[in-house]
């Protein structure tokens, strides 16, 4: 009996980095195909929703906290 030697099984999760790197990537307007694939076939939508939400709300955080130091030095 052969066995395929496989580095991800088939029922293996999307980790929380990959998560993680997949939303930057999704930021940044890049992916590869590699990986939009894992992440369609393996991981679960919410994951990413929430993912992309926190990077949003710390992006935005980052913003307004730039403007309003340069501001207070006018």
């Amino acid at each position: 009996m052969k066995v395929k030697k496989d580095d991800t099984k088939e029922t293996d999760n999307v980790s929380f980095l990959q998560t993680f790197g997949s939303v930057l990537a999704a930021m940044f307007g890049v992916q590869t195909e590699k990986n939009r694939q894992r992440d369609f076939n393996k991981g679960k939508l919410w994951h990413y929703i929430l993912g992309g939400l926190i990077f949003a709300a710390l992006f935005i955080t980052v913003l307004v906290t730039i403007v309003q130091y340069a501001l207070s030095g006018l």
